[in-house]
């Protein structure tokens, strides 16, 4: 791009909006020029303010940008075109519709709008036609919100997406969570150190309905969600039911071949990764992958009595949130430029 296009970050502190200022702060088509975090914070130094969690230092570009309140008027004034939102969903309800009425394209990692019947829940190596429902928020006579999936629907939907084909009759998953999917400053280490806990609420929920929305499928899902003392990367353990046969082989196939030629500069060459090894995936590989941390792996794959089984890992604050939606972001503006 001969211009880059000028975005907000609100919410910039949190473990979600820290990925969106690391992404962000050397990408190649968006120009990071506004940043908000809580009042508390605002005129502060990122660098600062900022309890930096990333396993990695912080870019240099971004540790002296000043922390901004959230003001529709400025955020126009510094000629913001798109914004990307970490807010939390109590947050983000109010907030995320008056961004987009102002005229902003609002990609947003909460779920306070996720379940609208005209906002897309967008992977766009999955299901890229679904942004087509922007226009029926009204573009590009006004803005618009497009949301990324639940962090564990995300890295299910890359799994299941090239397996469509067979069929699937019914979806068994059991989840191994990282605490940074809690946020920051998220979990008591009282409560999950040498410890795991059988419960995320309203996470079940979530990927049941997630999934069918993405998808365009209508299984039978059975899920579980398990908070575990890891730092980063959630594990999947999923049972699959096809309608047709299937054998391990289709689907390693499957997998090798869902890829395509893509510009966007955050979708990786191959989108799912299946290893044999038999200890793979694991979290400590939550980073790997160009870029980094957008690469769902796959491994340990089974048939047993016409059931598929595998494991998966997916970057939950990566691919799984800020990483999303700025592929989304991505998405967008080469399907349909700024207006």
């Amino acid at each position: 791009m001969e211009k880059k296009i000028k975005v907000a970050v609100i919410g910039a502190t949190g473990a979600v909006g820290q990925v969106f200022m690391w992404m962000l702060s050397d990408h190649p088509w968006f120009e990071l020029s506004y940043v908000t975090a809580s009042a508390a914070r605002v005129g502060q130094e990122y660098g600062k303010t900022v309890h930096w969690v990333m396993p990695f230092e912080m870019p240099e570009s971004i540790k002296t940008m000043e922390v901004r309140e959230m003001s529709i008027p400025q955020m126009k004034e510094s000629g913001v075109k798109i914004v990307f939102s970490a807010l939390p969903a109590s947050v983000a309800k109010e907030a995320e519709p008056m961004l987009r009425e102002a005229g902003f394209y609002v990609f947003s990692n909460a779920a306070a709008m996720r379940y609208d019947s005209n906002v897309p829940i967008l992977i766009p190596d999955t299901n890229i036609e679904q942004l087509e429902l922007i226009k029926k928020q009204g573009y590009p006579e006004t803005g618009f919100c497009v949301t990324n999936a639940n962090c564990v629907t995300t890295g299910l939907a890359m799994a299941l997406a090239p397996l469509r084909k067979f069929g699937i009759k019914t979806i068994t998953i059991n989840s191994y969570q990282s605490v940074s999917g809690a946020g920051y400053p998220g979990l008591s280490s009282f409560d999950i150190t040498d410890n795991c806990i059988p419960y995320i609420g309203g996470e079940e929920e979530k990927i049941e309905k997630e999934i069918k929305k993405i998808l365009s499928i209508d299984p039978d899902v059975y899920a579980y969600t398990v908070r575990v003392p890891v730092m980063f990367g959630h594990l999947e353990v999923v049972w699959l039911d096809f309608d047709q046969k299937v054998e391990t082989e289709d689907v390693v196939k499957a997998w090798a071949e869902f890829h395509e030629a893509s510009d966007l500069p955050s979708t990786p060459a191959q989108a799912v990764v299946y290893s044999d090894e038999p200890t793979f995936p694991q979290p400590k590989y939550a980073f790997w992958g160009t870029p980094k941390g957008m690469v769902v792996y796959t491994g340990r794959l089974k048939k047993k009595n016409d059931k598929i089984g595998f494991v998966l890992l997916v970057n939950n604050i990566v691919k799984g949130a800020a990483g999303g939606s700025i592929q989304n972001a991505e998405a967008f503006v080469s399907r349909y430029g700024l207006v």
